[in-house]
């Protein structure tokens, strides 16, 4: 099926990670021209850049926590391609100890707060004052399943998240068509989110070795299987044509199996004869 994004130039956001370098070959395939940030991953970034020669890719570094670093990412792409027609905001980390909230420190609280929204926030306003000068432009927001369905143990993240999947991407999608308004020959600018469930990437390798945890993750799935890069990747790219998803803004799309919630008690924990 044919996307148009040949020669777009698009952004990705935290591309030394697992879905968003898949996100980046996906893109590539299409014949997209891209920017791929990292911050930490430089190794990776770089032998990504490797593997996509069919495609011109510029590899910036940057804090996305600095707002500086964040407005010299944009430059830097916009001096290399003149344009950018989408930004994949994808980049985020978070702590991988389950801390409950009643210990959970305000260093943590302000770091993965600082790590998902307020880096979130620098990319996207950047990227939107492009869009304001071209008239076009589209986003897509990465969040989480733990946005939807809450995460024990990691509510900072799970806030953080929520606020990307629902607050951002719901006020976004009614502010960027005032930047970029829909014409005859296009369809208007775009905000979608995608959710990503339990998803096979390096940074999720240590909890995913334990056979208990992937059961206890799939049981509360109608498709019982682990996510991977590439079922994220797919729909991204999906959402990013504006041929494809010309009338799609403002959705969270959820790539978690049918995922309802998480059980929060195994049999043994339960009391029997409790009603």
């Amino acid at each position: 099926m044919e996307t148009h994004l040949k020669d777009k130039v698009v952004i990705i956001t935290g591309a030394s990670g697992g879905i968003g370098a898949e996100v980046a070959r996906k893109f590539a395939k299409e014949g997209a021209r891209l920017a791929l940030h990292y911050r930490h991953g430089r190794e990776q970034v770089n032998n990504l850049v490797e593997e996509l020669q069919t495609t011109e890719v510029l590899p910036v570094r940057a804090d996305l926590t600095k707002e500086a670093e964040v407005k010299q990412l944009l430059a830097a792409t916009m001096r290399r391609f003149g344009k950018v027609d989408t930004l994949i905001a994808n980049a985020s980390s978070w702590e991988t100890r389950e801390v409950p909230f009643e210990r959970m420190s305000s260093r943590q609280w302000h770091k993965t707060l600082d790590n998902v929204l307020t880096c979130t926030f620098y990319s996207v306003r950047e990227f939107l004052r492009i869009v304001a000068r071209q008239r076009r432009g589209n986003l897509v927001l990465v969040g989480s399943t733990a946005a939807v369905f809450g995460e024990a143990g990691h509510a900072d993240y799970a806030a953080s998240k929520a606020a990307v999947a629902y607050g951002l991407t719901r006020s976004l999608k009614n502010e960027i068509v005032r930047l970029a308004p829909h014409t005859r020959n296009y369809c208007g600018g775009r905000v979608n989110c995608v959710c990503p469930g339990w998803t096979v990437v390096p940074r999720l390798a240590a909890k995913l070795a334990d056979q208990k945890t992937i059961r206890k993750v799939t049981c509360t799935m109608a498709l019982p299987q682990l996510g991977r890069p590439e079922d994220v990747a797919n729909c991204v790219i999906f959402l990013s044509s504006d041929h494809l998803s010309r009338h799609l803004t403002g959705q969270t799309l959820v790539i978690a199996g049918g995922m309802e919630g998480r059980r929060l008690w195994d049999e043994q924990e339960i009391e029997s004869g409790i009603v």
